[in-house]
């Protein structure tokens, strides 16, 4: 489970990128690069990172299904997850 604080500070930089993506397209549009340096850092897309929505886990983020794999896994197999089955062979 990640700490509240890092899931609270991707929150607030969703909310920046969200804020400032207008701006920032006709900022990069005109070429005004001096202006796109005086944006906040964090409105920038590049430093969003994918977390698990259930437990903030950053690493092992399976982008399809919004979760990571550990909670994946245990989804599945619970059949929680419409369509998918676990394989065998």
């Amino acid at each position: 489970m990640a700490k509240e604080s890092m899931k609270a500070r991707e929150i607030k930089r969703e909310r920046l990128v969200a804020k400032y993506a207008e701006k920032r397209a006709a900022l990069k549009a005109a070429g005004d690069y001096e202006g796109l340096q005086k944006l906040p850092k964090n409105a920038s897309p590049v430093r969003l990172h994918n977390r698990c929505k259930l437990t903030g886990r950053p690493k092992g983020y399976m982008r399809q299904f919004g979760v990571s794999r550990i909670n994946f896994r245990e989804l599945a197999l619970n059949g929680l997850i419409p369509g998918v089955r676990k394989s065998s062979w």
